[in-house]
């Protein structure tokens, strides 16, 4: 139980930008009016056996029928997960996602042959983006709006387009981009 509270803080963290504790979060939960961090709230509890576990399940249910967002609970998630403009999400449940990971409106992660994405850390991924089958996303990489991954996409790479091809690379204390390097 410790630990599902320590990630729901984690999350609570990149909606809101503050720290918090129970009765914080609870009523950003009841009042805040933020469906994605409800959503996330109640996945969370419902993706581990805890005395909120039945109650989360009913939740997580509810949930994905009212807003569109279809994140298993067997989906591997980080902490620090964030939901941006959440609707029309579909995500496979054997997917992996990292911490700190970003993912926007429209997304579909799938996989016809059982073997999904496995997403880093510190990842960002756009709108109305697809990523197929068994993919690699780097730490610290970005995914352009609209893309679609169908290759791995290596560590502070920003890549786009239909299929995603790099497009720049980030290294520590600099931005190379189409072979200029800026500072």
């Amino acid at each position: 139980m410790k630990e599902i509270l320590r990630i729901v803080q984690t999350d609570y963290q990149r909606y809101t930008g503050k720290t918090g504790g129970g009765r914080t979060i609870l009523r950003y939960l009841l009042f805040g009016r933020n469906h994605c961090f409800n959503y996330c709230f109640w996945l969370r509890f419902a993706s581990r056996k805890n005395l909120l576990y039945p109650l989360a399940v009913l939740m997580h249910k509810r949930l994905t029928t009212k807003y569109g967002i279809q994140i298993p609970r067997t989906t591997k998630i980080g902490y620090g997960f964030y939901i941006g403009h959440g609707v029309g999400i579909v995500i496979n449940g054997k997917t992996v996602i990292g911490n700190n990971c970003n993912v926007s409106q429209f997304l579909s992660i799938g996989s016809n042959k059982g073997t999904p994405a496995v997403i880093g850390d510190n990842v960002y991924i756009g709108p109305n983006v697809c990523i197929v089958e068994d993919v690699h996303i780097g730490n610290n990489a970005t995914i352009g709006a609209g893309a679609v991954v169908t290759r791995d996409i290596p560590e502070n790479a920003t890549a786009a387009g239909v299929p995603a091809r790099v497009i720049s690379h980030k290294e520590p204390g600099r931005f190379i981009h189409n072979k200029a390097i800026f500072r």
